[in-house]
């Protein structure tokens, strides 16, 4: 009766050890799962806008960019309104106007939050622009009108992306953070008109050194990153790992019993 006891107290004992180690064991294999497959980060609504923080060169050229692109797309858009047949072109041209409006509200803020001189014409380039467009018939203005916005919003979109994320004041953050949402909304508009010439627009610069991030990796990264896919073992995945060495456990303590019940 006593082994009979003592049998079951260590089967019992060996049971609950192993249900702790493996507990330890898989533990951080579910917070990588976790961490892996969690809920899609969400952007923040509102950014600080306090003026905090240094202007850069590059901040005070991002900011007379934006003043620039509002300074011509807002009477291209007011001209596609009236020169176009298009009933689509027509409303691409109202929203792209009105959105300009509120935009450069913005931008002229921003710019007087942070003592930024700002033009009050379009650039020579812009100014050719409209001319083509104002010289243009109603079978001409689409496509000049389409071709000319697009480019222009496909040049400014990466300077808004570098921008935003590296600028160490809050309010070109801010107006950064909101460019990116009017200007994709913009090249969404452009391409719904089914009049957007994609082999005609700029290819992206082929990377200098072909399959590279753009963060160096360093020796410490390096070994990092080893240590945490299996110890450096090509292919092998430290989840992998640890429910091998699980089943490893449980196989020991399923022999392990079985010689106590035979005894």
């Amino acid at each position: 009766m006593t082994r009979a006891f003592s049998s079951r107290r260590l089967q019992r004992w060996l049971v609950g050890a192993s249900a702790v180690i493996l507990t330890f064991l898989l533990a951080p294999a579910g917070v990588a799962r976790a961490a892996g497959g969690g809920d899609i980060p969400v952007p923040p609504e509102t950014l600080s806008d306090k003026g905090a923080g240094p202007v850069t060169a590059a901040d005070t050229d991002f900011v007379i960019r934006v003043r620039l692109a509002g300074l011509w797309e807002l009477p291209a858009s007011n001209m596609a309104m009236q020169k176009s047949d298009n009933p689509r072109i027509v409303a691409i041209g109202k929203s792209i106007a009105a959105q300009h409006v509120i935009l450069d509200q913005l931008t002229r803020d921003a710019a007087k939050k942070l003592n930024i001189q700002l033009p009050n014409q379009p650039n020579s380039d812009q100014q050719y622009w409209l001319s083509e467009m104002k010289n243009a018939n109603s079978t001409t203005f689409d496509q000049i009108f389409v071709d000319r916005l697009r480019a222009a919003h496909g040049k400014i979109f990466p300077a808004i992306a570098t921008i935003r994320a590296s600028t160490r004041n809050d309010t070109v953050r801010k107006l950064a953070q909101e460019a990116n949402q009017f200007v994709m909304t913009h090249i969404s508009l452009l391409e719904s008109s089914g009049l957007v010439d994609y082999g005609a627009l700029p290819t992206a610069p082929a990377p200098t050194v072909t399959g590279q991030g753009p963060v160096p990796v360093d020796g410490q990264m390096l070994a990092a990153a080893s240590s945490s896919t299996g110890g450096g073992i090509p292919g092998v995945n430290t989840t992998v790992v640890l429910l091998v060495l699980a089943a490893a456990l449980v196989a020991g303590v399923i022999t392990t019993m079985r010689i106590f019940r035979s005894r």
